[in-house]
């Protein structure tokens, strides 16, 4: 009676969590690039019962030989949450500082004396020098990029031109596996040890924005199914306590 209790209340933990993941995806379904999150469960090692007081299991007894009564697995706990890199659509906007990526790839960007990756192309130019909305500095392949005043003109190579002159390249990498970076705030991304790089073999759009990939009407099914399930675990463990507790104060008192 008491394990059902811990699994009625992991299973219940878990979808919490879920939840979590869920809402977040939902609140940045209108964000630029956002890479949606799901959680990946798992189920804990199944134990083998063994039937107490068995006859063959009493001191004395010549043999020992438990009788098994079957596995029970103590339930499922959230193992890690992964991102969905899925090639979000493109939205035209036609502003010259707007660049999307179609491909698995990131901007370099220098910000608070760290190097971080974005696939957010919502750029502004400070002074000649071009930057995220967050004022990160964008890369070029020789550091930052700074333009002179004219008609920007990006190609899908990432080779920038003003007034049709050669000025710098965007500084484009990917990963070769993107499941090692580590996401940020403001849709940004860490490396970790555990990162390689590799090159970027996509193309870039001049006057796009990547959408995000979170789709509110498949979160909002899948937040309907996780409120049901975490319903019933919560039924589930009331009437487990309601028989526990009958067991304790009925059974005992006969």
């Amino acid at each position: 009676m008491i394990r059902g209790l811990y699994t009625s209340g992991l299973g219940m933990m878990t979808n919490m969590q879920r939840m979590d993941v869920i809402t977040n995806n939902m609140a940045n379904a209108d964000t630029t690039s956002f890479k949606r999150d799901h959680v990946v469960s798992h189920q804990f090692s199944e134990l083998m019962m063994n039937r107490l007081n068995d006859p063959w299991n009493m001191p004395g007894a010549r043999w020992f030989k438990a009788t098994p009564i079957g596995p029970v697995a103590p339930g499922v706990f959230v193992d890690d949450v992964f991102t969905d890199w899925t090639q979000g659509s493109l939205r035209i906007t036609n502003a010259p500082f707007d660049v999307a990526l179609q491909g698995q790839g990131f901007f370099i960007v220098h910000l608070n004396g760290e190097e971080l990756f974005t696939r957010d192309g919502r750029f502004t130019s400070m002074n000649g020098m071009l930057l995220t909305s967050e004022g990160g500095r964008v890369q070029g392949l020789n550091g930052d990029i700074i333009l002179p005043d004219g008609n920007v003109t990006i190609g899908e190579s990432g080779r920038i031109y003003v007034n049709n002159e050669y000025v710098e390249t965007l500084h484009l990498t990917t990963f070769t596996d993107l499941h090692s970076l580590r996401k940020m705030e403001d849709n940004f991304f860490r490396t970790t040890e555990d990162s390689v790089r590799a090159a970027f073999e996509g193309r870039v759009h001049q006057g796009y924005l990547e959408n995000s990939n979170s789709n509110i009407v498949r979160e909002m099914v899948q937040m309907i199914t996780l409120s049901r399930a975490f319903e019933t675990n919560a039924r589930i463990l009331s009437v487990q306590d309601e028989t526990l507790g009958r067991a304790v104060n009925d059974i005992a008192r006969t």
